[in-house]
């Protein structure tokens, strides 16, 4: 006799008597946000991509026997929201009667199911809506924030704006929007650079500055358009504006450039949000290549990976100010040991029924369990596709 499937299962991946609920129904969703305004930062200005007008979502909703759900999301700028969309699709079954709680266990099967694409990249991008959706329903299924559950030590974080500070507002704008963001309650404003004219950046910084005062933090990005002798020289011209930070000076993948500009300049070195996974990151890490580390939970494959890079970067002391999504990161940041920043966009805020309290320069946790946010109508309104599996309850 042939034996069974049962049989064929390793006993150490056998459910047993610990597993009390199953996860029943997933539901995942594309859904696309326009934005007001054709947004350019100097990857534009190079001709190295086109202006951005939307930002594509993978949404995910995963239901339980026992009636518990939990949502969570994942991005793609420009490119790849549909290539999230269906591998999503393509290893989404393979969810269907596993214990919610074993989220490691899970990531590690929905790898596995995709494995032919890799480790990294769109594969994992697609699996973080997955995954931030099993960090939400155990929260709520705990009745806590996920910083709570996650161990937090602080119940509010560091916040600064980026949006108001793109290269394709004129600098009058930019300093309205500067006012705006520290009216809010908004802590720091960072500004783009990176044109090749890079005296048209100092001009702009040095209004920033002028205008905002010296007592405000003050970062700068020049998403990756520096060379590397580029880069020093300009670095050395910026120290004397007190940054928190130089972000991306040099391309994502030039780790041993980043060090070396992070052992010669005073201002510090901020990386990593490109990057696609803890491995990727470690490169940073090893060999110090950032003084600010600044991870993407929904790029790297969600919470469950950013958990095991947030342990690598807290052993190296290192800085935390991850990118985008201050929906996901206030959560994560507010349970790094180390005294992190959190970025300010309010282009998601449409996506959802809730708001993120911002007052005194932070961004605060609220009590409601999970991350804390539901999906409003105009999220519904915007999706464009959506594939279901299982039964919900």
């Amino acid at each position: 006799m042939p034996p069974s499937t049962a049989d064929a299962i390793p006993a150490a991946f056998q459910a047993g008597e610990a597993t009390l609920d199953r996860i029943s129904w997933i539901r995942l969703s594309s859904v696309t946000l326009p934005l007001a305004t054709p947004i350019s930062d100097a990857k534009v200005l190079t001709g190295r991509q086109r202006p951005m007008t939307e930002v594509a979502f993978l949404f995910a909703e995963i239901g339980t026997e026992d009636g518990h759900e939990g949502i969570g999301f994942g991005y793609s700028k420009r490119a790849g929201g549909p290539g999230q969309f269906a591998h999503a699709k393509e290893i989404a079954p393979v969810l269907i009667g596993e214990d919610p709680s074993d989220i490691g266990k899970i990531w590690t099967k929905l790898v596995w199911a995709g494995a032919s694409v890799g480790r990294s990249g769109l594969s994992t991008q697609a699996i973080a809506a997955i995954d931030v959706a099993l960090w939400d329903l155990k929260a709520k299924r705990a009745n806590l924030p996920l910083a709570k559950l996650l161990g937090a030590h602080r119940d509010s974080v560091r916040c600064y704006n980026t949006s108001g500070g793109f290269l394709h507002t004129p600098i009058e704008q930019v300093l309205e929007n500067a006012d705006a963001s520290l009216a809010r309650g908004i802590g720091g404003i960072k500004i783009k650079v990176g044109q090749p004219d890079s005296s048209l950046d100092l001009k702009r910084l040095e209004a920033v500055r002028e205008h905002v005062g010296d007592e405000v933090p003050l970062m700068v990005d020049a998403n990756q358009q520096w060379d590397r002798p580029t880069a020093q020289r300009i670095g050395r011209a910026l120290e004397r504006f007190g940054l928190v930070w130089i972000e991306e000076p040099l391309d994502a993948y030039d780790a041993e450039g980043h060090a070396a500009l992070a052992r010669s300049l005073d201002t510090p070195i901020a990386t990593g949000e490109m990057l696609t996974s803890v491995a990727e990151h470690w490169e940073l890490i090893r060999l110090d290549a950032a003084d600010v580390i600044q991870p993407d939970a929904p790029r790297i494959g969600g919470i469950t990976q950013f958990l095991k890079l947030a342990a690598l970067a807290d052993h190296r002391h290192l800085q935390l100010a991850p990118h985008f999504a201050m929906e996901i990161h206030l959560h994560l940041a507010a349970a790094y040991p180390h005294e992190p920043w959190v970025e300010h966009f309010e282009w998601l805020e449409p996506l959802f029924n809730e708001r993120l309290e911002i007052r005194d320069g932070r961004m605060h946790l609220s009590g409601r369990p999970g991350l804390g946010f539901t999906l409003s109508d105009q999220a519904r309104a915007w999706t464009v596709d959506q594939a279901e599996f299982g039964d919900r309850p």
